[in-house]
């Protein structure tokens, strides 16, 4: 399934896949919002799409969106929030084909649902049935509540650190972070960034024997933070060239 005015997004040679990935992507969490998704699902569903493109040696064949739509199914399974095929495809081909008449319910619509179903337990094999993972969402929490006992309180409340870090979370399943570092690195890196771009200091920091980020994870270098916080404005970078 294609989107309206626009060439083919199959991957295969000469295609800028990291930007058919962002693309993608978003229409991921854009679908999950419609369908109702909490957000660990969506993110689950980024997850699995990635993941599935990282393993696959030749991705050439596979329609991304469709990939995306039995990812959005799949995870509502993992998760626990099961979605009905049914739902998906109308809001997919909403969102894809939105000068369009809804799909009507005909031989098309059943080869869709049956692509769908196909794509999910090709999915599982290439994945190994491996598609339950860990989020850097719990970690984000329990460390910006951590870091808040650490803050002034006044100073805490008037800069939105919390909301832009868990805005540039989200953001970074946009990107293959989520397949690429342990989730308790990414958790750090966001918050790192939020800090950074409101100017706020953790108190004691330079005085201290060690970074505060260590106090949450003691294998994590700043290299390692550079390179994530690198690869989150890349993002954003691609995001303002493709917008």
């Amino acid at each position: 399934m294609e989107p309206d005015g626009t060439a083919s997004d199959q991957i295969g040679p000469g295609a800028t896949e990291t930007k058919i990935h962002f693309k993608v992507t978003r229409f991921i969490m854009e679908a999950g919002v419609k369908l109702g998704l909490r957000s660990i699902p969506v993110a689950t569903a980024c997850t699995i799409y990635h993941s599935f493109f990282t393993a696959t040696v030749a991705p050439g064949p596979y329609d991304p969106y469709l990939v995306a739509m039995a990812a959005l199914y799949l995870a509502g399974k993992v998760e626990e929030q099961h979605l009905r095929t049914r739902d998906i495809i109308n809001v997919s081909y909403r969102y894809l084909h939105s000068q369009s008449d809804p799909l009507e319910l005909d031989s098309h619509f059943w080869e869709l649902r049956d692509s769908i179903v196909q794509c999910e337990l090709l999915m599982l094999r290439v994945l190994g049935f491996r598609v339950s993972f860990r989020h850097p969402h719990k970690y984000l929490l329990h460390y910006l509540l951590s870091l808040r006992q650490w803050m002034n309180r006044h100073s805490w409340e008037r800069t939105p650190v919390s909301a832009a870090a868990w805005a540039l979370l989200r953001d970074s399943y946009h990107g293959g972070l989520c397949v690429r570092y342990p989730p308790q690195h990414v958790a750090v890196a966001v918050l790192y960034l939020a800090l950074h771009c409101y100017g706020v200091e953790v108190p004691a920091h330079a005085q201290a024997q060690r970074p505060w980020w260590q106090a949450f994870r003691e294998d994590l270098s700043q290299a390692r933070i550079d390179q994530i916080v690198l690869d989150l404005i890349q993002i954003y970078t691609l995001d303002a060239e493709i917008s």
